[in-house]
């Protein structure tokens, strides 16, 4: 036999039974895949899309809790409920602007403090971690009991020393900062965490040689530590602003929106138009608006997610 004969490729018939097992592998592959994840897809249908789709419609019409019929208005509910959530749009970026920038604070400075060698840092990580463990109901609790005029820890403390007891969530200034620290300390493990995280990724030997060449601790941290969690950082400070933008229990649990509606944010206006007024419809186009910002606040953090990552 010649060397052209044994180095002859294989023929088209030799190749396209083991190209079709392949294909065949391959159908195969995908119905299992789909088949695997059409129960979470039908899922995800049940209890997201077909609410959020139902609510859509109802905040076209005149709808009550109170009346069993329903009238087609069209947007006049959200002609009626505009001034309500451009109010209330305001108390919410406040207290989600603030309740994102103490726990991020907070979080960096103990992440720092818990990279440094010192001893009972692990034990004291472990205890840090306990704010963010609880339920958001337990802690709203928790702090509303502080809180109290009446017979709160605040005022007790306060009144041991002699001093003026004061009325925390009793005035607006106060029940606002009452709830932002409320949120603060159920917040700020998490970002603990992730900065902890990213500093421990830091090459110890960049911050040995800025400290032989003189660099203060406050200069190793901004400009070595500081930007090599910056990206991570900022990711959770987003993340964490959407949450609270949405966040309810807190502030429903600790004043309910009051005094008068200093604190009533979209979440609780929306709840008591819903489940205080009984007005579905209304309540509906509130919520549209809401998604609808909530939207444009998610896309903005997938953009900002994908320039970090370039």
């Amino acid at each position: 036999m010649s060397q052209a004969t044994l180095e002859r490729p294989a023929s088209r018939e030799q190749v396209e039974p083991r190209s079709g097992r392949r294909s065949t592998l391959g159908a195969k592959d995908r119905t299992f895949g789909f088949m695997i994840a059409l129960p979470a897809v039908l899922l995800f249908l049940v209890i997201a899309i077909f609410p959020l789709v139902s609510s859509i419609g109802t905040s076209l019409y005149d709808q009550s809790l109170l009346r069993p019929e329903r009238t087609f208005v069209g947007f006049e509910n959200y002609a009626a409920v505009w001034d309500e959530f451009v109010a209330r749009l305001g108390t919410t970026l406040v207290f989600a602007s603030l309740s994102t920038l103490f726990p991020l604070v907070l979080g960096v400075a103990l992440a720092m403090l818990l990279n440094a060698r010192m001893r009972g840092r692990n034990i004291l990580r472990g205890a840090l971690m306990l704010p963010w463990l609880l339920p958001g109901v337990v802690v709203s609790f928790l702090w509303a009991w502080i809180f109290n005029d009446s017979y709160g820890v605040v005022n007790h403390v306060l009144a041991t020393f002699g001093l003026p007891e004061v009325s925390m969530l009793g005035q607006p200034v106060g029940a606002m900062a009452a709830v932002v620290i409320a949120k603060t300390w159920h917040s700020f493990p998490w970002i603990m965490v992730v900065a902890l995280a990213v500093l421990q990724t830091l090459p110890s030997e960049q911050i040995e040689a800025a400290t032989i060449d003189g660099a203060t601790r406050a200069q190793r941290f901004r400009y070595i530590s500081l930007p090599h969690i910056a990206g991570p950082v900022t990711l959770v400070a987003v993340l964490e602003f959407i949450y609270n933008f949405g966040n309810f229990d807190t502030i429903f649990v600790m004043t309910g929106g009051g005094p008068g509606n200093s604190t009533t944010t979209l979440a609780v206006s929306l709840y008591h138009l819903a489940f205080g007024s009984y007005e579905l419809g209304k309540a509906s186009a509130m919520g549209a608006l809401w998604l609808v910002l909530l939207a444009i606040i998610s896309s903005g953090y997938l953009l900002l997610n994908r320039r970090l990552e370039k």
